[in-house]
């Protein structure tokens, strides 16, 4: 079994720290890194890859710190967010490369192998600058993938994708998951992860917020605090009535918007309670709008839970 372990890694550029303590370890399977776009997820990425230097605490491959170990890219392929690719290059020659730095027995036949994983094979003669943003990212995947890592690390890989071509890598990465590699993903989207990934770390603010599988991690979402906006034809008796309920915490009346702000604190009971309210006391409900459902609110409940 090939397993990731980060034990309180750090890493800070001058006074700004991207990863702050983060401890986990990614083991076998496909696991989902999920969090807000500038949570840390590509400093962590960048870490585990040996790219950047915990600034403090550990990254290891089996027990092998990553960082300077040149030997542990047999083992890993990374499939990063940002292009870093030579344009002027075909898909093959790009793949190609990879496989002579690997120092594979036969390049060549490795690399038509890695192409034809990711559907490619059609254009590979093709330059790299005639490539959709969607080729770009199966191009980059087949150079991941040529020497055939224990370890796939990505970072955003379905930005750029259409439908299909999403559809293709998410079998292929369940595929490798169910072979019994180490499959690691980024996303800002929940929907991604949960369609894909059976283990789920969560970070915010480059802080570890959560960890588990994907119906634990949704149940803490679901749990959270709600907060609504609420327009009605009579906000103060909506108010009276829905305060004296359990499942709110909290009831404000905004002048400037002219409507409640609830605080809900059993979001089941509540959506619930809010009509049958409304309409045993013949109110009409206007406007009923979450106020706080941006992923960074959300996540950002996690860290405090």
């Amino acid at each position: 079994m090939t397993t990731l372990h980060i034990a309180r890694a750090s890493r800070w550029f001058g006074n700004v720290v991207a990863v702050n303590d983060i401890t986990m370890d990614i083991s076998p399977g496909v696991t989902g890194l999920l969090g807000p776009n500038g949570a840390g997820k590509s400093t962590l990425i960048n870490m585990m890859a040996g790219f950047l230097e915990p600034s403090g605490g550990s990254v290891t491959l089996d027990g092998t710190r990553i960082w300077g170990e040149r030997n542990v890219y047999r083992e890993i392929g990374i499939v990063p967010e940002q292009e870093g690719m030579y344009d002027f290059l075909t898909g093959y020659e790009f793949v190609l490369a990879n496989a002579e730095l690997h120092r594979l027995a036969d390049p060549p036949a490795a690399t038509r192998e890695a192409l034809a994983t990711v559907e490619m094979e059609y254009a590979q003669e093709r330059r790299i600058s005639t490539y959709s943003k969607g080729m770009r990212q199966r191009v980059k995947m087949a150079s991941a993938l040529v020497h055939h890592p224990s370890v796939l690390l990505l970072d955003e890989p379905f930005n750029g994708m259409d439908p299909r071509q999403r559809m293709q890598l998410m079998e292929l990465l369940r595929r490798m998951g169910a072979e019994g590699r180490t499959v690691l993903f980024s996303s800002h989207i929940l929907e991604e992860v949960e369609q894909l990934a059976s283990h789920i770390e969560v970070i915010v603010a480059g802080r570890h917020a959560a960890s588990g599988d994907f119906r634990r991690i949704r149940r803490l979402m679901t749990d959270r605090p709600h907060r609504y906006l609420v327009r009605s034809s009579d906000d103060r008796a909506l108010a009276a009535a829905l305060i004296a309920d359990e499942s709110t915490a909290g009831i404000e009346l905004d002048w400037n918007e002219r409507a409640l702000r609830v605080q809900a604190i059993d979001f089941a009971r509540f959506t619930a309670l809010l009509p049958r309210v409304a309409r045993e006391h013949g109110i009409r409900l206007y406007t009923v709008s979450p106020s706080d459902e941006s992923l960074e609110s959300v996540f950002s409940y996690l860290v405090a839970a």
